[in-house]
């Protein structure tokens, strides 16, 4: 992903809201082909981004923020770098700014969220909760105004009079942000309440950056020329479209709205050329259906839990067999073209190409647990785990180190703990130990105490506190000396 140098204008634009688990990578995109200029993700939350690793995919082409848990937070591609604006949810400048720092060079925009009436995100203090401090809302965006290399806006509800409404607006102006969205209700009012076109009209009137108007889908806007007529209705100088659009997004287009069935065709090659979680692309998919969700296809929509089976029910089966062989041949060579061992120099380290199979194993013993207790009885300090994650398949790989000696096994793991087991299995044979298969004899452990079922068995925390210096579990940890671990990277 190169880097981004494009400036964003906010003037004269067809534009797709934020919006939530609507927004992503797949709905962007189709939005882009029928002729938005802008689009926005959904609202992300500092906290969550800030968890965050980002990570080149180059099996999808595109850039990951995945957090610790292995889920894509956030994801982006090249072919929207200069026309997608990343929406936050946050209350706090220095939160704000490292979230605008983590993501700038991969997206042309940074807005705030300060206009949702949604608990989820009121209650953190964020959305439309900030409208009743003014205070917080001129610190968020002149921290970022100033600490970021990307036009900031933010998105905004009107206040309950007129005065109130027009004094915050010019409060955000003289942060110097680059354009604000304002979505034409209060706080408490929801779609079936009519827009106020006179107050965001009265709004572009004052200020002097762009004004983008925002919740005319109940009332005005039924086809493409109709965003125009809210446009002018409002004196904006763009509209941002929600519902209107996440039900057809070819409404962006001049010629007129295409046939569903072929906009959620397209919407579906998208979810599975970028591998989008098949709840996301049901959901959108559902709200495209919305009155035809009895329809036969429907049913068999809602019976989906797959994407193969949301493919088959669109007549797309024989495209996700190929896109998915595709997907595996292209992630097949960049393994081959990868190293299977760490680039870093890991002279010392004691290697075995051994996995953990659960079924070889008494059913409450395993090589960790063996580990440990041996550990224990020799007096040494607790055996250290240094696990890391692979980006491109995402596979783990740990190094356990005992009596200051390295163990590793050179087979990738799907998991955290089966990586750890498979290192202690390692550290155990090297060392000729029990390491807790059927059939050996371990009596020590054979009288610990039966763990609770939802326990990791090789995990003995929560029995004694941690030893000083000890590595916190985590998904990808350091060396306690602070030193990158020699897998970090892979």
């Amino acid at each position: 992903m190169i880097v981004n140098n494009i400036s964003l204008c906010y003037h004269n634009k067809l534009i797709l809201a934020p919006m939530v688990r609507v927004g992503t990578l797949p709905m962007r995109l189709l939005a882009l082909d029928y002729g938005a200029d802008i689009v926005y993700c959904e609202e992300l939350i500092d906290l969550k981004m800030l968890q965050c690793k980002r990570v080149v995919n180059e099996v999808l082409s595109t850039v990951d923020f995945v957090a610790p848990d292995d889920r894509v937070v956030f994801r982006t591609c090249e072919r929207e770098q200069s026309r997608v604006v990343f929406q936050m949810g946050t209350s706090d400048a220095e939160r704000a700014l490292a979230v605008a720092r983590l993501v700038e060079n991969d997206v042309a925009g940074i807005d705030v969220n300060m206009g949702c009436p949604k608990e989820y995100s009121t209650k953190g203090g964020m959305g439309a909760a900030l409208l009743s401090d003014p205070d917080k809302i001129e610190k968020i965006l002149s921290t970022l105004v100033k600490g970021t290399c990307r036009p900031v806006t933010c998105k905004i509800r009107i206040l309950p009079s007129l005065e109130d409404t027009l004094n915050l607006v010019k409060r955000i102006e003289r942060t110097g942000i680059a354009a604000i969205a304002v979505h034409g209700r209060k706080r408490e009012e929801r779609p079936q309440h009519p827009v106020s076109c006179e107050i965001i009209k009265a709004i572009a009137e004052t200020l002097s950056i762009p004004v983008i108007a925002n919740g005319g889908s109940h009332d005005h806007i039924q086809g493409f020329l109709d965003i125009e007529d809210f446009r002018q209705a409002t004196a904006a100088s763009s509209v941002m479209v929600a519902r209107a659009a996440m039900w057809n997004p070819s409404i962006f287009l001049k010629e007129g709205p295409r046939p569903l069935e072929e906009v959620m065709q397209k919407y579906i090659r998208y979810a599975v050329q970028y591998d989008n979680h098949y709840t996301n692309t049901k959901y959108c998919l559902c709200q495209m259906l919305r009155e035809q969700l009895e329809s036969p296809q429907g049913r068999l929509l809602h019976a989906a839990q797959s994407s193969r089976e949301i493919c088959e029910a669109f007549g797309l089966g024989a495209f996700y067999e190929e896109t998915t062989r595709e997907l595996d041949t292209r992630r097949a060579k960049l393994l081959a073209r990868s190293p299977e061992e760490p680039a870093e120099d890991t002279s010392g380290v004691i290697k075995m190409a051994v996995k953990f199979d659960r079924r070889a194993y008494s059913p409450q013993i395993t090589p960790k647990m063996c580990l440990l207790e041996w550990c224990r009885r020799e007096k040494l300090a607790q055996p250290v785990y240094e696990t890391v994650q692979r980006p491109l398949d995402r596979l783990f790989c740990s190094v356990v180190t005992v009596a200051e000696q390295k163990y590793q096994s050179t087979l990738w793991d799907k998991s955290k703990k089966l990586a750890e087991q498979a290192a202690a299995i390692v550290c155990l044979r090297s060392q000729g130990l029990p390491e807790g298969r059927l059939g050996e004899e371990s009596p020590s452990l054979h009288k610990r105490k039966r763990e609770a079922p939802d326990q990791d068995p090789g995990n003995f925390r929560a029995q004694e506190p941690a030893r000083p210096g000890e590595l916190c579990k985590k998904p990808f940890v350091a060396l306690a000396s602070g030193k990158e671990s020699p897998l970090e990277g892979w």
